[in-house]
Formats: C-alpha cells, structure tokens, sequence
C-alpha cells in the first residue's frame, strides 16, 4: 500500500497547498436540504463523443415526509456562457420516496458544456453544477506564438548557462531515517538567485528513477519521506518555499510581479529555476540518481511548469501534470469574462490591469505570450500524462484541452474528473502511479 500511497499523498498535498493560497473555488455539493438530487453522466467520466447521445440520470429523492410537486429544469451553456439549451421534466414525489429520471440531451459539437440542474417546488429550490465534453481531442485553439518565441528563450538559457551555480548539498540528519537520507539543496539561478530545495535518497544503495516535483502557486514543498521505489527531488522555485530570501510575495501579487516587461517579468527566472533544478540532478548522478529515468511533476501552476520543463529540456522522460495553470491564457480569458464572480487567475490579472494606467490587455498578451504553457506544448516529445477537473474555474477544462492536444508527443493520455474543481481524486492517482510503473518498467 504504501508504494501506491506515496504520490497520492504527494499530490494532494500540493494541490491543498495551492487551494488554501488562491480562496479555492468551493467543491460542488450534491445535497439540497429536504430534496437530495445526483445528476450521473451516462458515461461516467461525462465525457462524450459527437456522434452519441448525451444522457444523465437524475436521482431525486424525497427526505420529507410531504408530497413534492414541481419541476426539474435544466439549461445548457458553452464555457463562454452562451445559452445552447433549455428544456424540464415534471416532479412528483411522494413523502420519504425516490426515484430516477433519465434526461437526454442532443448531440453536440466538439467542446465543452455546463448544464444546471435546477430543483423547483412550492418551498425549495436549488441548482446542481456539472459540466460535460464533447470530443475533446478535437478541440483547437490559435497558438499566439510571438515570431522571436524560439530566439528569446535560447538566449535566456544562454544567460542562466553564464551563472555559476555553486551547489550545495547539505545531509540533514535531524529529518533523515533509518529508510532515508534527507540533503537540504542550495544553487544559484537565473540572475544569481538562490535557490533551494529537498533531496530524499532511499538508503538500498542503488541507482533510483527520480520523482522531480515542482511547486504550485507560491507553495511550500517540503521533503517527501513516503517515495520508496524514487528518488525525490523537489525545487522551491523563487518566491516559493524556503527560496524566499530576495522574493517574498502574497498570491495578490506574485503573478503581476513585471507583468508590464516580457525581460523581467517574474516567470522566466521561475522558468529556468525549473531548470537549474533539471541540472543540479544531472551534476549530482553519484549520488544514485539514474539520470535515464527523471520524471518530472506538478499540479496547477507546477502543472505548467512540469510541462515547460520537459519543452526545454529533452533529457526529461516522462511529464506528468494536473491542472496546469495558465494553460491557453487567450481563451482563459475569454472563458473568465463569463463568470459572475472572478476567479484566480484573472482575478489577479484584472485588477493589476484595472489599477494601472496604460497597461491594456493587449499589452498583457504581448507579454504573457512568452509564457503561455500552450506555445511549449509542441516542443514535449516525451510520454506525457495529464488530469483535469471538469468542474475547475482556474485552469477551465477547454485550455487544459487546447494545451494537450498541442503537445508533441505521440504517446499521451488525458484523464477528466467530473464533479472536481481545481483538483483531481484519489483514482487518478492510482492511474497515475500503475502508469509511471508501466512506462519506466518498475515491477
């Protein structure tokens, strides 16, 4: 069990982090008081092709001890809030019953769809949220790759290359164990920043694969003490963790830090810290690292950076990412101008703009393009699995989408979590893990 447990805990951890940093979107429920409804996808993972019809069966159940008259309605939007359906069905419940109804929907183009279940009688009502695809892997979007995308990043790798990084590995024996050897880790980075993270080492006196995990949005990662058939390496990225010595910022402001200047806008030195780290396990192959099987890993904005990583750098071997932040920042924003209340990222972004003078949206985009995930994805060539909730506001299932189907591999998977926000749940992680085994040959 604890083989299977070690990323599970690893992820969710991770991904808590971000949620309790950036006000988390509230998980979706299912109870509505007196009257319980559960909308369940014919196809459970709500996933659809085009040729097929769409159906839910509703499950309503009565917990009062009255007769229920009313009705089930429901509505369909696209995930820009255009209006696509509207239809109801009759409700007539006796007191302390149930029953099922089954809900059929028209075929649909390629794309992703929100449909509110809404619960109408004398003295309640209610809505249940759900959101289903249509054919994702059709899904296209423009790549808004600026002409010198190619030329800027080479030259900022030329630059990291020019700062000696100076590695420190410093065993900790106050948090290793009998299993475990933990080393604190010190380089320098982009623009001689310093840097930290964790090494775990089991203590079998091997070579091992090697787990490298990079960090949500300003979150903490901290030495993984649960990978037994891994190496763990994790990075604090500037900003992150204990990396915070020059940058100290809130999640209000981290993401905006020279959003108006595409040389000095935060996330390229957050780029190459990703791969400063790439390095640090290449130079330190004695330590028992198989440099032959690094697979990199995130969720949310580490998502993104797991992926970038593996673009950059080719000696990756496996991408594994959830809810990757930032993914199509164009149709993010177009699918964020819908919500009735804003979400992270753009949020952030919308303020930012908002509270200064002269910064238009078309200058974010002529800067965020540098760093839209989207515009890496067809330099990953390596097997590359990913995770999405169907149900998430911050990274919307259609950019997750639009990201993946870029990406340049020709060994890749997809896995979409209906009822998740901006998470994934506990049978992704068990894919995930029988997955790594099955790519690395690890029995």
């Amino acid at each position: 069990m604890k083989r299977i447990s070690y990323l599970i805990i690893l992820l969710f951890t991770g991904l808590l982090a971000f949620s309790l940093n950036v006000a988390a979107q509230p998980a979706e429920t299912e109870e509505t008081g007196d009257v319980v409804l559960k909308a369940i996808p014919k196809n459970k993972n709500a996933i659809f092709k085009s040729t097929e019809d769409i159906s839910y069966k509703l499950n309503v159940t009565n917990n009062t001890n009255q007769f229920q008259k009313g009705q089930i309605s429901y509505i369909i939007t696209t995930d820009e809030g255009k209006k696509v359906s509207v239809d109801s069905v009759k409700l007539a419940l006796n007191g302390n019953a149930g029953k099922n109804i089954q809900i059929s929907i028209p075929r649909k183009n390629s794309g992703f769809y929100h449909i509110d279940f809404i619960v109408t009688l004398p003295d309640y009502d209610d809505t249940i949220r759900r959101v289903f695809g249509v054919n994702p892997e059709q899904i296209r979007s423009q790549l808004h790759k600026p002409a010198d995308f190619d030329t800027f990043w080479r030259q900022t790798r030329e630059q990291l290359a020019k700062v000696s990084p100076n590695y420190r590995v410093l065993e900790r024996k106050d948090l290793s164990t009998v299993d475990k050897k933990v080393y604190a880790v010190e380089m320098h980075s982009y623009g001689d920043l310093l840097i930290r993270g964790w090494l775990v080492i089991p203590r079998d006196g091997k070579k091992f694969p090697v787990h490298y995990r990079v960090p949500g949005y300003v979150v903490t990662l901290k030495p993984n003490m649960d990978n037994d058939d891994f190496i763990a390496f994790d990075i604090n990225v500037r900003g992150n963790g204990n990396s915070k010595d020059v940058i100290n910022l809130g999640t209000d402001t981290y993401s905006v830090v020279n959003i108006d200047n595409k040389d000095r806008y935060i996330y390229r030195g957050v780029y190459m810290d990703c791969l400063r780290g790439l390095e640090f396990l290449y130079a330190h192959a004695n330590l028992g690292i198989d440099t032959s099987k690094i697979f990199v890993e995130g969720g949310s904005q580490g998502g993104s950076l797991a992926l970038i990583t593996a673009a950059l750098d080719k000696r990756v071997k496996l991408l594994t990412m959830q809810v990757p932040l930032y993914a199509d920042i164009h149709d993010n924003y177009a699918i964020s101008a819908s919500y009735r209340e804003q979400v992270f990222p753009f949020k952030v972004f919308r303020k930012y703009q908002a509270t200064h003078t002269g910064f238009s949206w078309d200058k974010f985009f002529s800067v965020f393009d540098y760093y839209d995930p989207q515009n890496f994805a067809p330099m990953v060539k390596c097997p590359v699995l990913m995770g999405i909730g169907l149900l998430d506001k911050f990274c919307p299932p259609r950019c997750s989408m639009a990201l993946y189907n870029h990406i340049g591999s020709g060994n890749k998977e997809f896995v979409c979590v209906p009822n998740s926000t901006h998470e994934v749940n506990f049978n992704y992680f068990m894919f995930q893990n029988l997955w790594l085994r099955e790519q690395l040959r690890i029995p």
